[in-house]
């Protein structure tokens, strides 16, 4: 496919109807940058528009996905933007995730190692994950004093029901590759380093399939499984908004940095 898109932080290739996305920011471990989020939405409307391509795969690093949101990003710590603004800006991971989700193309994660916070609430708005050994997702948000959001929870609960989630978002521990397997959170495990390889395999069996049926059958499924998800986590955004300026989230953070155990009040 010729006329593809160049974004510093990605990086795309195409093969017949099978297209990779590639995070290419090597040196924040990949982090959701709010400069990275809107090229990953920039990506999806292009495939969005795309007749030539079936199938879509995201990978990151040879040994790991994401670190996530990046929490860091000068952007995002704007200390002179009204609340107004930083609404605005919540936006993006909501909107990142469901811009992936709404891909009329077969979408699959190619995991490797860790895949953390809001990079595993865009894997879960994809079709499949595949993840190699030793890979792991995790939701770290509670632990530091936030709420899980981006639309994620709807989306985990129907892939692994709603104890596990809870299991998953309350605890904050790592689900690693075989759990997640069982919990069906991932579709296969494979040997450490196989993910995008096998990723590709079951892209080009999509690709060989008959375009129209299958755009229209994923159409179907998603919204008969995902009738309630955007009703269910409607107000996510102003939760993460409001746990954001509490002192929990500020002790979070501390704790985090200072390599401690948190203290939180409730307030």
């Amino acid at each position: 496919m010729s006329g593809l898109p160049a974004w510093p932080d990605l990086a795309i290739s195409a093969e017949g109807a099978v297209a990779e996305v590639r995070l290419n920011r090597p040196q924040a471990r990949n982090a959701l940058s709010l400069g990275l989020m809107r090229q990953l939405i920039n990506a999806a409307a292009f495939f969005r528009a795309s007749t030539e391509i079936q199938a879509v795969i995201l990978t990151g690093a040879e040994t790991y996905f994401s670190a996530g949101a990046d929490l860091a990003d000068e952007e995002r710590l704007s200390s002179t933007a009204t609340r107004l603004e930083r609404r605005q800006v919540a936006r993006l991971g909501p909107d990142l995730c469901a811009a992936w989700e709404s891909l009329e193309q077969v979408t699959i994660a190619a995991v490797e190692g860790y895949c953390i916070g809001g990079a595993a609430a865009l894997a879960v708005a994809l079709d499949f994950r595949i993840v190699g050994e030793g890979a792991y997702l995790r939701l770290p948000e509670i632990a530091l004093g936030m709420n899980m959001s981006w639309g994620a929870l709807p989306r985990i609960t129907a892939l692994a029901g709603p104890s596990r989630a809870k299991q998953l978002a309350i605890f904050c521990e790592p689900c690693a590759a075989d759990e997640a397997l069982r919990w069906g959170l991932v579709d296969e495990v494979v040997g450490a380093g196989g993910a995008l390889a096998r990723s590709h395999e079951w892209a080009a069996k999509a690709a060989a399939l008959p375009p129209l049926p299958v755009r229209m059958t994923k159409e179907a499924i998603n919204a008969q499984s995902g009738a309630l998800h955007r009703a269910t986590s409607a107000m996510d955004r102003d939760q993460w908004m409001l746990t954001g300026e509490t002192s929990d989230f500020a002790e979070g953070g501390r704790a985090f940095a200072e390599k401690r155990k948190p203290k939180f009040r409730g307030d």
